[in-house]
């Protein structure tokens, strides 16, 4: 039986009062994936994050559940390998309401990087490293029927491969309730501010809520800092002569509507290694990234003009230029990548995951990927189990909150609510998957919550209430950006943000 989500109050007081055996500093996709992972083992777990659960890089990644085709030039077999077989367990059993299949083409032009020939071999090896046999060819004219808006100037065909998109904040958000409901403590907007020793080994820390000012004393017997960009802060609390653990690189994406549908994606080589994409996401064209090397403070972390130019410019490679004109920008967002420290630019660095262990036991884990999450924190647990019993760790994939039953959810859901129209009830059960009742349920009484928050998106207002009950909800932008489709559609309007808040403080 899962235990009900805690109220804000009564979970930072269950942090002072427990003796966690763990505490996961970060509450991105893998440090809620650790949560997870050690609550279902049995640990007595404590998660907090200084911003919103998936607010950072885990909320401003390409959304994409992919094996890296990229990833193969640079010789990482073992990495694509790996993460082709996470995305069909994702798509398969973890989130299959979440992380939806989507077909990529790579078109290939007369003054193009690639050619015919490489390019079927290269997805060959891609497709057979997927356990899949696709036509790796189509011409022109196909093309154009799935993407309407590629540009077939000097065109001579595309590369066809298939791969996975998802809604990656509410990826982590899921990961981070099923934490919860396995029995983990969990807290957002609570900054770690000093860690504790006993014995000389790391014993937990000091937490400031951010929303109240209130302090709390954290007891754990170890420690996962999982706070990807802010990785070295944590560390420096450790030990304030810490080396850097790597280097920082940024990537912005930009949205732009999407008028004509879309039934594939692109991925649009720039040389011999930098690609880039332009894909339908949740109802808008989603078109990115940069790889840029970073070195001010994450905190300052912002979009320019000239990255938005940057993006448009990548994605002119090969969509038509009407898509792309720059009052069309609806919404853009930027986030860092942890990369280990090599020779060479941020866009040849490995995309490989580095375990640090600090000078008192902090094991601090820098780089990833959104979808291998899962064995990073499996594998991070392995070596928490070298300080602590960990107990049995299960590597099966399992279900998160709302991956079952879903196909009886959404019949249900149409019998129960056809007022509601299709979209909102596919919205629905894309986002919550079962628990897509749970939500509807909320406006029982209150019928007002199932009308729409905007007249352009197809979420409704029970979204928001469910949002603070269940999933930690605090500010605005949490509902915007991460548990609802509203800010990258550019919809966070003055009235929209006012009824947000008065839901939020009701």
């Amino acid at each position: 039986m899962s235990r009900p989500v805690l109220p804000r109050a009564e979970a930072r007081e269950e942090l002072g009062s427990r003796h966690f055996d763990l505490l996961v500093i970060g509450g991105g996709i893998v440090g809620a994936g650790v949560a997870h992972e050690a609550a279902r083992a049995g640990l007595v777990v404590a998660l907090v994050d200084r911003g919103d659960f998936g607010g950072a890089t885990s909320g401003a990644s390409s959304k994409l559940i992919h094996g890296g085709l990229r990833y193969l030039p640079l010789g990482d077999v073992r990495l694509v390998r790996e993460a082709h077989r996470e995305r069909r367990a994702l798509m398969r059993v973890v989130a299959p309401h979440l992380v939806r299949p989507l077909r990529f083409l790579v078109p290939l032009y007369r003054d193009g990087p690639y050619r015919r020939v490489e390019t079927r071999l290269g997805l060959w090896a891609y497709s057979t490293l997927a356990g899949e046999r696709l036509r790796a060819f189509v011409g022109p004219e196909r093309a154009r029927a799935s993407v309407p808006d590629l540009r077939v100037e000097g065109l001579h065909g595309c590369g066809a491969y298939s791969d996975a998109w998802t809604h990656d904040s509410r990826l982590s958000l899921l990961n981070v309730r099923a934490a919860a409901e396995a029995g983990a403590t969990v807290l957002n907007h609570a900054e770690v501010v000093a860690l504790g020793t006993e014995g000389g080994r790391a014993a937990g820390g000091e937490i400031v809520d951010r929303l109240d000012g209130l302090r709390v004393s954290v007891s754990a017997r170890a420690i996962v800092n999982a706070t990807g960009p802010w990785l070295d802060r944590v560390r420096r609390l450790e030990d304030p002569d810490a080396e850097p653990a790597g280097r920082l690189s940024k990537g912005v994406h930009v949205l732009v509507p999407l008028e004509q549908e879309w039934r594939a994606a692109l991925t649009i080589p720039h040389d011999r290694v930098r690609v880039t994409f332009a894909y339908p996401w949740e109802g808008m064209l989603l078109l990115g990234t940069t790889d840029d090397l970073y070195k001010a403070e994450p905190d300052e972390l912002e979009v320019r003009d000239e990255d938005v130019d940057q993006v448009l410019s990548d994605a002119a490679v090969a969509v038509a230029p009407e898509v792309l004109r720059r009052e069309r920008v609806r919404a853009a967002f930027a986030g860092l990548r942890v990369l280990p420290h090599s020779g060479g630019d941020t866009v040849r660095a490995r995309r490989e995951t580095v375990f640090l262990e600090g000078k008192t036991g902090v094991l601090s884990i820098a780089g990833g990927k959104l979808t291998t999450y899962r064995r990073i924190a499996l594998s991070a647990l392995a070596r928490v189990g070298r300080t602590i019993d960990v107990g049995r760790l299960d590597l099966r994939a399992v279900p998160l909150p709302g991956a079952t039953g879903i196909e009886d959810a959404a019949r249900e859901l149409a019998e129960k609510h056809p007022e509601l129209p299709w979209p909102t009830r596919a919205q629905l059960v894309h986002l919550y998957g079962s628990l897509a009742l749970e939500v509807v349920g909320l406006a029982d009484g209150r019928p007002e919550l199932l009308r729409p928050m905007h007249p352009k998106a197809p979420e409704i207002w029970a979204q928001v209430v469910y949002a603070k009950r269940h999933e930690w909800a605090a500010s605005t932008d949490d509902v915007l950006w991460r548990r609802t489709t509203l800010g990258p559609r550019g919809l966070g309007t003055p009235d929209v943000v006012a009824r947000i808040e008065t839901l939020l403080s009701g």
